[in-house]
């Protein structure tokens, strides 16, 4: 289906359900062939809501086979590397982590426990469908945990990102400073594969890049031992976005729990969720009119708003005060770029509109703005995300990302947790 017939919600949901099935591997989806040809932990969980549309078990075997690779310590890596593909660098050779199945040897955004909240509250319910959810709120509870062991070890109650690609924003301006002190001199030629598919200009930079794969093969020569990761990484980063996430995840696992009757995890996830919303404060800027990251390794706060900073609005509660300030800053960027919410403030010098995360509209992100601004009552802000994102569809269909002026298709297309998020977007419509 060409782009500039997706006109309609039928047209759009149909189009969706289309790329959902061309990227299905059986047990697990890719983002979009070519690009990236394996299982990425949050891009399976995010796609998963998409499938329960059409296939409520199937979704449900989405996340149970990305658990089935989860490490004895918790962690829940962010590729599985089911088959054999020499199109996506670093492959397994790369990360060298031993597993049976070769599995990355980090982590991503936390988004498995608000993601299989909505699968059972919306779901039959049944009594088998009840044992898959239990298995996989133990799974959850074990992955959260690991978080506060191993990414909090001076138990601050926020966790550290310990690579950019663990954020799921992997180039973000937020990184700039912390990445450039990383010593890449030394590493290992190698030959990017992502550029041979998607325009250079709207990928990471070879400085950025050598970086990425020095951090790897530290990790690799710690063994990675996640219990020393944290203090070898030259790269330690708070990200509020991912904290925001983490701890909304937390909050829906001890509902879920508790729903199902595991009090013990529904009371283990609430304390770890209460503890981490009253550090998340810690990283306002009245400033910047939003939160921002913090650089563990300098000890001080990373001057860049990014989106990860208003991603807090997933875990406000009602009436908090800084509520408000985010609404505006959310408001402002959809004045200045109309075609979704920027991933990076469009006033800052470093905005680049085309250049993966350092400037275009993601609809994931999208989404999750949208959850917490109705869970904030701010309706008619939600409502003004989701039309700008129905906008990027319309226009130009199920692309990885967008330039938020233009809406012009970023990144690779048919792509998968887009397809999934067009799916929520019209829920209500459908």
């Amino acid at each position: 289906m060409s782009t500039n017939t997706l006109s309609s919600t039928a047209d759009m949901l149909s189009e969706a359900e289309r790329i959902l099935r061309l990227n299905d591997k059986g047990g697990y989806t890719v983002p979009t062939h070519g690009l990236y040809p394996f299982q990425w932990n949050w891009d399976s969980c995010l796609t998963a809501l998409g499938q329960a549309s059409f296939d409520e078990s199937r979704a449900w075997l989405e996340i149970e086979t990305l658990v089935a690779h989860q490490w004895e310590d918790g962690m829940v890596p962010h590729i599985v590397f089911h088959v054999e593909n020499d199109g996506y660098f670093p492959g397994p050779a790369v990360w060298g982590t031993g597993r049976h199945t070769p599995t990355s040897g980090i982590t991503q955004p936390s988004v498995m426990g608000l993601v299989i909240e909505q699968l059972w509250r919306r779901g039959s319910k049944t009594e088998a469908l009840k044992l898959r959810c239990r298995e996989l709120v133990f799974a959850a509870n074990r992955w959260h945990a690991w978080f506060y062991t191993c990414r909090d070890p001076r138990d601050t109650g926020l966790v550290a990102l310990l690579h950019p690609w663990e954020s799921g924003r992997d180039n973000s301006c937020d990184w700039d400073v912390a990445l450039a002190a990383v010593q890449a001199e030394n590493v290992t030629p190698y030959t990017r594969r992502d550029t041979q598919h998607v325009d250079a200009s709207q990928r990471p930079t070879k400085f950025e890049y050598d970086r990425y794969i020095a951090l790897v093969e530290l990790f690799r020569a710690c063994n990675w031992d996640n219990t020393k990761l944290h203090d070898a990484s030259p790269f330690q980063v708070v990200d509020p976005g991912f904290n925001a996430i983490l701890i909304h995840s937390d909050q829906a696992l001890a509902r879920l729990a508790a729903d199902i009757g595991e009090t013990a995890i529904s009371e283990m996830a609430e304390a770890r969720a209460s503890r981490a919303l009253q550090a998340l404060d810690t990283l306002w800027s009245a400033d910047k009119g939003q939160y921002i990251a913090y650089d563990r390794i300098k000890q001080k706060p990373v001057d860049s708003a990014s989106i990860g900073g208003l991603l807090p609005v997933l875990v406000l509660p009602a009436g908090h005060p800084n509520q408000a300030h985010i609404c505006k800053s959310i408001g402002r960027i959809l004045d200045l770029a109309p075609y979704g919410v920027a991933s990076h403030d469009p006033e800052d010098a470093r905005f680049d509109s085309k250049r993966y995360w350092r400037g275009p509209s993601w609809l994931v992100v999208n989404y999750l703005l949208i959850k917490g601004l109705l869970q904030n009552e701010q309706p008619a802000l939600a409502e003004r995300i989701r039309q700008a994102s129905l906008r990027s569809i319309a226009k130009s269909g199920c692309a990885e990302y967008y330039d938020p002026h233009t809406a012009e298709p970023l990144g690779g297309k048919t792509f998968t947790w887009t397809a999934a998020m067009v799916i929520e977007f019209l829920r209500d419509a459908r």
